[in-house]
């Protein structure tokens, strides 16, 4: 078993259902097995900013997967969830990215692991934190707590439920 960490963003329709049904089918597929939950953030967006807000959120999983065959689940997962990609950092139903896996790092045309971007988003590294502190971050070797900063328009998600 390898422990990898997703990131989950929503900005389309029922958010938070969104987050809650992309966790549960994750959960529900085979040689995946979701081991923690970070709370949920809104955050602004990033690069096409003509958008809604987002939901974002963390998970630890533990898989036997490999990583092409992880990205595959999630990208199965997105599209479950009505995922339509048109503009690049446009809104969306459901985005899942593969954040961390194991110390591994993976350079494919497809798949990138660290996320290439993931240490310029605090949308990521705060939720992240939450869960995966003591965590190393395979490229710059350093722990997660040592590499997030605050940043004020990441706002913990208070739910209307």
């Amino acid at each position: 078993m390898v422990n990898a960490y997703l990131g989950l963003g929503s900005n389309i329709g029922d958010r938070e259902t969104q987050l809650e049904e992309a966790i549960r089918i994750l959960d529900n597929k085979e040689g995946i097995q979701v081991a923690q939950t970070s709370p949920i953030y809104e955050t602004d967006p990033v690069g096409y900013t003509d958008q809604p807000q987002f939901l974002n959120q963390c998970i630890e999983v533990q898989t036997v997967l490999p990583p092409s065959d992880l990205l595959k689940a999630c990208l199965d997962t997105e599209q479950q969830l009505h995922r339509v990609r048109d503009i690049r950092w446009g809104p969306r139903t459901l985005d899942v990215d593969i954040l961390i896996y194991g110390n591994l790092t993976v350079e494919q045309d497809d798949l990138i692991i660290p996320h290439p971007r993931m240490l310029e988003r605090a949308f990521v590294l705060i939720p992240l934190n939450d869960i995966a502190s003591d965590v190393i971050e395979p490229q710059s070797h350093k722990k997660i707590s040592q590499l997030v900063k605050t940043d004020d328009t990441v706002k913990q998600y208070q739910s209307d439920v």
